[in-house]
Parts: structure tokens; sequence; C-alpha cells
């Protein structure tokens, strides 16, 4: 039976019984295929419904699916398909990012490998159709990989950021910004990467906290000695930029130095002169010797002093990381093997003056850990600062917010402090510069190829051989991807997204930049909410790193336990603010989830004998109104913790509703009416016809409960819940899928009717007694399964008529050998464990089930194991030194450990109290 047209009759789920175990294998492919096949994730471009869209953050196309991947598409699946079943034309957006410098080292390492040669030994045009090519070949892993976790991503409207309309929206942006004069060609410090040979962002550069270094100081010896000062000493971390210094500067008011203030200083290398500068803005005069080399087109600082000083600015590095023939004698040397050269020389000519650790913050590519060297280049730049303050203004403003909130914070200092973004790539693979220059040096800016020069009418042009940054092209996403430039349906439909859910580590990489870029282009914010997700680490709180071993790949953790065990494991992880902890033993937990549900719906399936789909039953037990009234108050929290990003709120409420309301409540109190009778001999007996109309109602509203249920579990769990629901006895006709379902709680499907308040409040007194009842249990070292003597004393006799209702539940979910039930006035049991409730007490007589006073001694040996421990984790944290220095997850592991230990000895100093108390009794 396929199920997938109309729904299941009685006779066909009998036909098609569950098998004992869910295999997700022999389920997740099948349904994969088949929800896209059917077209159910594509989201039309105008509808009645209203619109809610998020695009996916296009993955590398270099890349495979990671854990990071896993746990973004599986959070942004969620909401696609709560607000899918909730009413919403939910559009969920896929692409990949061509990923400039990462796609061009893979092409360029494979012909290195197989060809011997260079991209340069290729040429330009046959070295892009190389990495074209390997585009087509390796491009769609990642995407396969999403369809195998489950994700309903609407591939009709797959994206690639160099695709030809991306490229057109590319050029758009670039000549707008240009004719908007937010963009620039100019001679600046930028950040270069000697080993990719390319320009980088700040935000590529990678600053290594707490690198060793060393504070080395020599001495310029002055042009003309004075009386009291021969020379002025500095210090540097890079000696080698010496060769480039075209200044000393000192504090205006530092006395040591106001004579020398204009002289000059010769320099001991290549015998340039020049001055010593005051520069309060530069100099420290409490550092140090109070005196600062200035290396213009090296150091960010001294490029700002350069400025203002009128400085020449030396460049001293070949692209390549070489010294150029601007170093004189160490011309051709590598800038770091120099040091030891350069400082050799210094000594001999009696100027090194000593040296000190240093601890610094070293920048290195973020790509290929080069170290990063500041550099004068000619480049572009967009400017930043008009665009960055529309975009903190839309966050004032709440048009913009962010989740957790902490995060805007952030925003604010990043934006504040922002730096002109430069966006030229010294590179092949990628958006090639829409600028064209003639001989006289003059600038074409142009969407399409220019014939001539737009300042001389000169017809010579060629064009700007560099690309633009990757980011350039993602930060155009939300709106490229639905048509931008033109005005087309799904733009104005599908813009603003509702939400981007994106980790916290591309928060100015991606994020802030399309806010500038959609405030821009589109006078809106790209998207009303940013959720940022904190980092998955290892059950020990480790970063993942294939150094440490620890990587969890989540192809094998599918192929083992299923696309559904890991997406719930993340998905119940993700706490808001918290990095997730993720074990594959929580994993295998709900791998176990799964079948749990599975064999609920197989044993409420083999009743279904009793179920009428064009006439339901209505509910007849408490029992019945009690597990749809949870129903309810799940779905109400269900939809609360979604509509706030809570995500492992609402994930561990359907956990506990499916896992402890329905499977190990409510089914277990319908057995009575589900199970036939027996006769003497065991065999099955006719049902009585009051049995009857009981059974009938019972898996009526089981039925109800776990058709509910499913629909909750869906966005988190789609592939089980759509086999199971497809088994479901419904009318014939109906939706063809779960997910075209309308979602418990939300305006499709609001369930207030179904809360009956009484029910809820008798079940109220009866489950916390009976969960009494369950701790007591397992306190004590009583077998699991064996049943013992449970007296029930009642507060007055309304609670005690209402318990012997429900005598025969203590039986089933307290493993109770008999039930006595007495009034306030009765006298208690001797030797009895007791757990009191504001109703009722419940009293376990243990005589002659354990031994006290040996289970007294076993309990006091263990409390005194659990306080050693507990002490000497309170003593480690109370310690500031351990706490201020030792890694957070290792104290964060210590507090967790203590609280854990907290709990054991709570409960085992309540053990020790009850079993003392009855041995007093005896």
């Amino acid at each position: 039976m396929s199920g997938t047209e109309s729904g299941a009759t009685a006779a066909q789920v009998n036909d098609a019984a569950l098998d004992k175990g869910y295999e997700p294998q022999a389920v997740e492919a099948r349904w994969a295929a088949e929800w896209e096949q059917r077209g159910l994730f594509h989201a039309p471009d105008t509808s009645d419904k209203p619109a809610y869209a998020i695009v996916l953050p296009p993955p590398n196309v270099t890349g495979s699916l990671h854990i990071g991947h896993a746990l973004t598409a599986t959070l942004e699946d969620v909401l696609i398909r709560w607000k899918r079943m909730s009413g919403f034309n939910a559009c969920w957006l896929p692409g990949i990012d061509h990923a400039g410098i990462a796609t061009q080292m893979v092409v360029e390492r494979e012909i290195q490998r197989t060809e011997k040669k260079s991209r340069h030994d290729l040429g330009r045009e046959e070295f892009l159709k190389r990495v074209w090519a390997w585009k087509e070949k390796s491009g769609g892993r990642i995407a396969q990989q999403h369809r195998a976790l489950g994700a309903s991503l609407d591939w009709e409207r797959e994206r690639f950021t160099m695709d030809a309309h991306s490229s057109r929206a590319v050029r758009e942006a670039f000549v707008r910004l240009w004719e908007d004069g937010l963009l620039y060609r100019a001679e600046r410090l930028i950040n270069w990467c000697t080993r990719c040979q390319t320009a980088l962002s700040d935000l590529e550069v990678e600053h290594e906290e707490g690198f060793k270094s060393e504070l080395y100081k020599f001495a310029y010896p002055l042009e003309l000695q004075q009386a009291e000062l021969t020379e002025i000493v500095v210090a540097t971390t890079r000696v080698e930029t010496m060769l480039g210094d075209t200044a000393v500067a000192v504090h205006p008011d530092d006395p040591r130095y106001q004579a020398v203030i204009g002289k000059n200083v010769r320099h001991p290398i290549t015998g340039r002169l020049f001055p010593i500068i005051a520069d309060a803005e530069l100099v420290d005069m409490k550092f140090g010797t109070g005196a600062v080399k200035v290396t213009p087109a090296h150091s960010p600082e001294d490029f700002e002093s350069g400025k203002r000083h009128g400085l020449p600015m030396l460049n001293i590095l070949n692209l390549d990381g070489t010294l150029n023939e601007v170093a004189g004698p160490f011309a051709g040397q590598d800038r770091i093997k120099a040091r030891t050269a350069l400082k050799a020389r210094l000594l001999e000519l009696g100027l090194e003056r000593g040296s000190e650790p240093h601890v610094m913050a070293l920048g290195k590519c973020q790509r290929c850990d080069s170290v990063v060297e500041p550099l004068l280049s000619l480049q572009w730049f967009v400017k930043t600062r008009p665009l960055a303050d529309k975009a903190v203004a839309a966050a004032e403003s709440g048009k913009l917010t962010f989740q957790p909130e902490q995060w805007q914070a952030e925003f604010y200092r990043w934006m504040k402090d922002i730096r002109d973004w430069c966006v030229s790539r010294q590179l092949w693979w990628g958006h090639q510069i829409p600028a064209w220059y003639c001989a006289h040096k003059h600038i074409t800016v142009a969407r399409e190829n220019p014939t001539a020069c737009a300042e001389c009418g000169s017809k010579a042009l060629k064009q700007d051989e560099d690309v633009l940054d990757t980011w350039f092209s993602s930060a155009l996403w939300p709106f490229s991807t639905f048509g931008w430039p033109d005005k087309t349906p799904a733009l104005a439909t599908f813009y603003p997204n509702a939400v981007l859910e994106t980790g916290f580590d591309i928060l100015f990489f991606w994020v802030a930049r399309m806010a500038m870029m959609g405030l821009h282009f589109m006078g809106d914010v790209p998207f009303r909410t940013v959720f940022l997700h904190a980092m998955v680490r290892d059950e020990k709180g480790e970063k993942m790193s294939k150094t440490r071993g620890n990587v969890i790949d989540p192809l094998d953790i599918t192929s083992k336990y299923g696309a559904d065990a890991l997406r719930f494991t993340l998905a119940s992880l993700a706490a808001q603010g918290r990095d997730i902890k993720l074990a594959v033993d929580r994993i295998q937990a709900n791998k176990a989830f799964a079948n749990k549900i599975w064999n609920a719906a197989r044993f409420v399936m083999m009743h279904a004998d009793a179920y009428d789909a064009n006439a339901p039953a209505a509910p007849a037990t408490v029992y019945d109104r009690w597990i749809l009234s949870r129903l309810h108050v799940c779905a109400e929290a269900t939809n609360k913790a979604l509509a706030e990003y809570r995500f492992s709120d609402a994930a561990l409420g359907v956990y506990r509703f499916v896992w402890g309301d329905l499977c190990d409540w409510a089914i277990e109190l319908s057995k009575p009416a589900l199970l036939a009778p027996r006769d003497a001999a065991g065999e099955p007996l006719p049902y009585p016809p009051e049995q009857q109309k009981l059974r009938a109602a019972a898996v009526s509203t089981l039925l109800r409960a776990l058709d509910g249920a499913l629909r909750l579990l869906h966005p988190f769990m789609p592939f089980v819940t759509e086999e199971l629901w497809q088994k479901l006895p419904r009318k014939q006709g109906g939706p063809a899928s779960i997910m075209t379902q309308p979602y418990p709680g939300s305006s499709q499907e609001p369930l207030a009717s179904l809360f009956d308040p009484a029910a809820v409040s008798e079940m109220d007194v009866v489950s916390r007694a009976i969960d009494g009842a369950r701790s007591v249990r397992g306190e004590t070292a009583l077998p699991p399964n064996q049943r013992v003597p449970i007296v029930l004393l009642a507060r007055d006799p309304q609670v005690l008529g209402l318990l012997a209702k429900h005598a025969r539940a203590f039986q089933q979910l307290a493993l109770a050998s008999q039930v006595t039930l007495l009034g306030p006035e009765a006298k208690r049991p001797a030797q009895a464990a007791v757990h009191v409730e504001p109703e009722v007490e419940v009293h376990l007589p243990l005589a002659g089930l354990i031994d006290f006073a040996e289970e007294k001694k076993r309990v006091e040996k263990e409390l005194q194991k659990l306080e050693a421990e507990v002490a000497g984790l309170e003593k480690r944290l109370g310690n500031e030194g351990f706490v201020a220095r030792a890694p957070r997850e290792v104290v964060e592991k210590d507090r967790a450990r203590a609280d854990e230990l907290r709990g054991k000895k709570d409960k085992l100093a309540r053990h020790l109290a009850r079993i003392s108390n009855t041995e007093e009794a005896k």
C-alpha cells in the first residue's frame, strides 16, 4: 500500500502491518525522492497564503556536508516545515557559493598533481574552463547530502553565485555602487596573503592570540649628532620592516626628544635620510623608549601617520613574500628568513640594543594559515560607513532583530568601527570586475563590455583582471536569488526574507554585508530576524577538529542511525546561547525514540478494526479526555517555542508528550479497554458490549493523539512521521502528505476545544501520586519489575473517591501488587517509604522486601563518596585562579558534574531518611 493518494482504511492497515522495528534506511531514501518528485517543496511566486522565506547560507562548492551544515539544515527545515504546515507559502531557497580562493586552490592543486602545470601555463581562459568542468562534476555533492538529510528545499529555485543571473546582479550592484559614489579604486594598505597571492578583507584574517614573539630593539644614528643625543632607539616585532621605514615618530610633549624633532636619522643599511616627526596619535611616550619607527607601506597605524605627515611609502615586498629591490642587500630573501641576517648586520654595526619576550596577536590567512602581510596596494574598495549607518539604524528601530539578543550589541560594535571593504581579489575564478582602463588610465565602469572609454573616447580598453570578493555576490543573496535587479513576482513575494538562520561566526562576513546591501538596493532589511546558532562541539565540549580526532561526520551518523535521529538530537540540544555538546549515544538514544514512536503506532493500529474514520467515537473516559488535553497543551507550547526560536524547548516538549504522556501513560491506561478478555486457558473471548464502546473510544482517541503527535514531531523527524502517518486510518481523499496537513495548535488547527480542565485536574492528582510511587521505588534497592503493595492516605473523602477510581492505574503504572486506600485519620503503615503530595501520602511498605540495616550501610557509604567528590569539585570551582585560567570547557564540565552529583546526593539523602524512619518504626 502506498498510502500517498488517500487515507488508509482499517482493513488496509491490518493488511500492511508495521514491521516490528523501525529501519530508517528502508524509509528515508524513498521519501526524500518522492517528496521532491511530487513538488511538495516548491513555493509558488504568488499565493493567497502569507509568505515565509529563508535562503540557505550557500555552502562552498568545494565542500561536503559537515556537522555545522547539518545543524543549519535541521533548524531551517524545522522552521520551514512548521510554517508550511501552519498555512504559509513557505519558500526555502537552496544554492551553492563559488568559493573563489578555495575552489581555485583545489583546481590548481589538481592540475599541478596530474599535469605538473600552473594556471599560468594554461592561461586564464583554459583554466576557467577547467574550473567550470570541475564544478559540474563535483558541485552537486552537498545538495545530494542535504536531500539525504530530509531538507525540504525548493530545488526548482536552486542557485549558484556564478550562474548567469547572479553574474548580472553582481555587475548591476557594482555599477550602482560606483554611480552612487560608494565604490572607489585607490592605493591603500591591505591584507596580503603571500601564499594565496591575493588581497584579503579584514574578516579573512584570523588572529592567533597569545603568539610568543620577540620585541627587538635597535638604534638609528642621528645625522647631526646632538651633545645629549647621538641616536634614537626603537623596537619592533618585525625587524625586516625597518628596510621600509621613512620616519621615526616621538610624542610632541616628550622632553627627551624636543630638541631633535625635525632632525634626520640615517638608515644604517640603505643610507637614506628620513625625519624625526612629532605624532601624538601614534606615540605613547610612556611605552618603551617613547620613539616609534614608521613604516607607512607595511603597518595600518603607520599608514595613517604617513598620510598625516606626507611621508614616502616604500613597499619592500614582492607578492610572494620575498624582499624587493628597496631592501638593498637583502633583496630576494624571504622576509621572515631575512630577520636573522638583518639582526646579525645590525649587531655587526653596533646598533643592536637588546630584545625581550613579547606576546602578540599574529594575523594569519583564514584559508592557508600563512602569516598575512600589511601591503600597500592598488585595490577596489566599498565605502561602508554610509551603508553601515543604515544597518545600525534598522537594528535600533527594531526592523532588524537578533536572536539571541546579545548578538545585537556585537553587531553594533563591529558596524560602528567598520572600515572600508576591499572587494578586489587577485584571482581568476570569480566575478571579473566590470571596470575597463584606457592608456590614459581612465576608468570606465559598465554593465556590459564598453566600446570606448567613458572619459576620453579611446577604443583601446582592457578589463581589470581582478575578481570580486566571494562575499560580494553572497551579500546580494537574499534578493538576487529572487530575480533582482528585475522586479519579479518572486522578489515582491519573498523579500524581505522572514529569518536568516546561520552560525555566529559569519555575523560580519555575511550577515552584516547582506544587511548593508539589502537596505541600499532594496530600501528594506533583507530579513526581519537573524537567528545565530551556537557551535557544535564534541561531548566533552571541545571544538571538533581532525587533529583532535573528534570530528563527527553526519553522513556516517545518518547511515548508521538515520537522519531523523541526528536531526532530533541537534534540534533538542540547540538551546539559545549555548554550544551544542554532541555525543553519539544521544543520537543512538533518539534512534530508540523513533523506534518508540513506531512501536506505539504499531500497537494502536493493531486495534484499528474498532475505528470508523467516518464516524470517530467520542472520548469516553477521563484518560481519553486527558490525553487530548495534553495534546492541546503540547501544541500550544511547541508553537510558542518555535516562534521564539527555542528549538530545544520545542523538541523536548514534543518528546515528553510522545514518550511520556502518549506512550507511557495514555497507551498503558487504555489497555484494559483495548485488550480482549481471556478465558482460564488464556484464549481471547469476545468483547462485552460495554468494553466494545470503551475500546472504540480509546482507539479513536489514541489515533487522534497519535496523529497530532506525528504532525507535531514532523518538522524535527520528517521521515518516520511521514511513513507512520501514511499508515493511519482516515477518511478517503485527504491530503497526500503529512507536510500538507495543518500543524496542531496553529491557526490552521486550533485545539482549545480539546482541553478539559476537569480531566486535567483529576489526572494531575493521580499522576503526581503515581510518579511519587515510582520515584520511591527508583531510590530503593528493589528489583525494577518487582511488584510492591501501595497504601494511599487521602486528605479527604473526595480525594479518596477519586483515587479509588484509579486503583487499577496504580497497579499498571506503579507496579502495585495491591492498592490500599485509607482516610486521613488512619494509622500509617510501619516500615514504609513515603512520598507526600498535598492531596495524598503514598506509602510503600518495605518490610520483608529489603534488609534495612544493610541498605542503610550501603546508602551511607555511597553518600560519603559523593560528598567527598562534590567537596573536591566545589573547592576547585571556588578557586578564582583556576576558573580564570582553565579552559572554559573544563570549568563547564566541572560545574555540570558538580550539579549532577548534588542531585544524586539529594536523592540518596531522601532515601536514607526514609529507611532510617522505617527502622525507628520497628
